[in-house]
């Protein structure tokens, strides 16, 4: 609602129904839009009407209602519409359980629907920075006209953390009159599709929306670098509730004298592979380990930023289990 997003299409799925049970009361009482769908797939499809329309508009879901939505999303990005998607991830696969998780990867950063486009995914891991990135989000979206995900797990979506909004900047909404469909009164009719038939239209449409995915590369790679300096043995790279894991066996390695640091992307797309492939370069670095809430999904980036020049080994748990400072701190004397 500080982002001047006030219609809200969802389906309630646990661990992130407290969002809609809260703005279920919340958006009638400041003239927004509440709508509970009769599915996932419905959901999604409103989110493309009312993207279409030029309001703000955005969901919130979890892993396999994600899944349902992913259709649209493709559909959502094919017509250059801005929407955000909160994805609160559960653990899978399958209906899965509803522990937290970091099983969704893949699928935010691949794009979980058909065809070439892609999301930009921002990965939060506090409840303030979870704001942050949702207020960020909106103004992403218009800014590229393209969905954006907001990727958190069970964990987050379930924490109490104190919020100071006096840090978040008040998105201003961009001026949307050069393409929405909000009636063709005194103008000529927007068409708005996603259906090129003619080949060569069609490929032209996609090395447009693929050209957009480069601007994006160039101007939104978000990342942080904690106790990374030039005497780094081992460098900890993990995003999302995993990284807050590491920054506590990052802070007590300090204390005992060993120098490991901690890489978080944050823009998981794009992926910050130059910065990370310049700490990999850096000669007192030995090897990278990679903590992840899944098998190793994040991995395969690590390994196209580092390009096999320093070792990488991973930890991960699974189903729910969210690892602990001191398995992490085991893992790094291993490697040690």
């Amino acid at each position: 609602m500080r982002a001047g997003a006030i219609h809200y299409f969802a389906y309630p799925i646990t661990p992130q129904t407290e969002v809609a049970e809260y703005l279920a009361r919340r958006m009638p009482e400041v003239g927004g839009v509440f709508l509970q769908a009769e599915s996932e797939v419905a959901a999604s499809n409103m989110i493309f009407g009312a993207a279409s329309a030029g309001v703000r508009v955005f969901t919130t879901s979890s892993s396999p209602g994600i899944s349902l939505m992913s259709e649209a999303m493709s559909y959502i990005a094919a017509a250059e519409l801005p929407a955000v998607f909160v994805n609160i991830v559960r653990n899978g696969p399958g209906l899965g359980g509803i522990l937290p998780s970091q099983g969704d990867y893949f699928q935010a950063t691949r794009g979980g629907g058909h065809g070439d486009y892609r999301l930009l995914v921002l990965a939060p891991s506090s409840v303030q920075e979870t704001v942050e990135h949702v207020m960020l989000a909106f103004d992403l979206a218009d800014k590229y006209r393209n969905p954006v995900m907001v990727l958190g797990d069970g964990l987050i979506g379930q924490m109490m953390e104190p919020v100071d909004f006096s840090s978040v900047p008040t998105p201003h909404p961009p001026d949307k009159s050069s393409w929405a469909t909000t009636g063709c009164k005194s103008r000529k009719p927007y068409l708005i599709k996603t259906l090129f038939l003619d080949p060569q239209q069609s490929e032209e449409h996609n090395r447009k929306l693929a050209a957009k995915y480069d601007e994006m590369r160039k101007h939104e790679v978000r990342f942080e670098k904690y106790n990374i300096d030039n005497d780094c043995k081992v460098v900890i790279v993990a995003f999302g509730t995993a990284a807050r894991v590491c920054k506590t066996a990052v802070d007590e390695l300090k204390r005992n004298g060993l120098r490991v640091g901690l890489f978080r992307p944050i823009s998981l797309f794009p992926f910050p592979y130059e910065p990370l492939h310049e700490i990999s370069e850096t000669g007192t670095v030995h090897a990278l380990l990679v903590v992840e809430m899944n098998t190793g999904q994040m991995i395969d980036d690590v390994r196209l930023a580092v390009a096999d020049r320093k070792p990488i080994a991973f930890y991960g748990r699974q189903g729910g289990m969210v690892p602990s400072p001191e398995e992490v701190l085991g893992e790094i004397h291993q490697l040690i």
